[in-house]
């Protein structure tokens, strides 16, 4: 299957860069994007956690998502785009902090190409667009296959050893 079918509705999604790459995500699972402010380290956590932060009295879990999908290059990491806690089950209120956010587009299903990501946990496919390619990534870190629940287990472990 090369792309989703085409007699579906287009999808709303937020733009943004991780070092030298632009990404996407389905706006419906997105409460709202703020400016990195300050965090407060977690001892023992894993490596993709940069900390938390209080977010209008909630605490807040800030991941790398760089650190998710092995991304090396280096960016401003400006924003923090925020999960609707309801529409992702990480257990808390979760936000990734991203270098820059560019925009919110429609992105129709005959525009995402599954074929090259068919295997790929965490991506839902490359969204064509004019002369780039953007990534459309899961929020969902259980998917992304770097981080089962047994590696996470024995990160902690061998942090304590």
């Amino acid at each position: 299957m090369a792309a989703i079918e085409t007699d579906a509705e287009p999808t709303k999604v937020l733009e943004f860069g991780l070092g030298d790459g632009t990404y996407c995500l389905d706006i419906g699972v997105i409460d709202e994007i703020v400016d990195a402010g300050e965090l407060t380290r977690i001892p023992n956590s894993p490596d993709h956690v940069e900390g938390v932060m209080d977010l209008r009295g909630r605490t807040t879990t800030i991941v790398d998502p760089k650190t998710l999908f092995s991304i090396d290059e280096e960016g401003p990491r400006e924003r923090i785009v925020v999960f609707d806690d309801e529409e992702i089950d990480e257990g808390g209120t979760v936000g990734w902090m991203v270098d820059e956010v560019f925009q919110v587009r429609d992105v129709a299903p005959e525009d995402v190409d599954q074929a090259t990501t068919v295997d790929d946990e965490g991506v839902n496919g490359i969204v064509k667009s004019d002369d780039r390619f953007v990534v459309w990534v899961s929020p969902d870190i259980d998917e992304i296959g770097d981080l089962d629940a047994a590696e996470l287990g024995a990160e902690s472990e061998d942090a304590e050893a």
